[in-house]
């Protein structure tokens, strides 16, 4: 079947300098992006190219664009095509969003099938939205897996940082230039003490942009059979 054409806007038909264009679907050309709910434009504003909410099938809340590009280059090493599986990975700018996403998405809204990956101090947000929603009982980690939403400990970095082991993580900031500004920050004052772990762990989130460079490279480095265990069992449940 042929693909739908589509076209380039930027809110009703035009793209601001310097800002990426959005793919609307012509087969709804009265839909522009702000006649979209929320969630929907969020998407469309972050993915240039993606595919169209209306068209999904499933979606996976995750809280920001680090995280998503794990996932979904973690979906590419497994041999997957989310987008032809008609399954979104949409990062909703931060946990405390999860209530609003899953009213929208969810059983009450456009009645996805819902998964998510959240870091362990966000975990209180899902929980609480999941019973608003009626996606409960989510009070154990393992009613949590069982709506297949999974909890990062503490977060994707830090299981990402322990899955690869330092050297690794070393030798992949060498490899991208980082590695000098990573020795800096050994030796501040706040760092001594702390392990280098932990260093590693702080170093990623010290130049905005950082987190969502590396997370594709670790889960690129990574063994497959080393995969951490709540991003294997999100790949496994969508």
């Amino acid at each position: 079947m042929r693909r739908p054409t589509r076209r380039y806007v930027y809110g009703h038909s035009t793209t601001p300098p310097g800002r990426a264009p959005v793919q609307l679907d012509e087969r709804r050309p009265d839909r522009s992006l702000m006649q979209r709910r929320p969630a929907e434009r969020t998407y469309l504003l972050l993915v240039p190219g993606a595919i169209d909410l209306d068209d999904a099938r499933a979606v996976v809340l995750v809280e920001g664009v680090s995280d998503q590009r794990a996932v979904e280059a973690l979906a590419s090493r497994a041999g997957r095509d989310l987008p032809a599986e008609r399954v979104v990975v949409l990062a909703m700018g931060g946990a405390t969003n999860i209530g609003r996403y899953l009213s929208e998405l969810g059983p009450a809204g456009r009645d996805l099938d819902v998964a998510g990956l959240c870091d362990e101090a966000e975990e209180p947000f899902f929980r609480s939205a999941l019973r608003r929603v009626g996606l409960g009982p989510a009070e154990t980690r393992n009613e949590l897996a069982a709506q297949r939403f999974f909890v990062c400990s503490s977060d994707l970095e830090d299981e990402l940082i322990r899955a690869l082991g330092v050297p690794a993580v070393e030798q992949i900031l060498a490899e991208h230039g980082d590695l000098k500004s990573f020795r800096i920050l050994q030796q501040q004052p706040d760092q001594r003490g702390k392990t280098d772990h932990a260093r590693l762990r702080r170093f990623m989130g010290t130049r905005g942009g950082r987190k969502i460079e590396y997370a594709p490279l670790l889960i690129d480095a990574l063994d497959i059979d080393r995969v951490p265990a709540p991003l294997a069992q999100l790949m496994a449940a969508i």
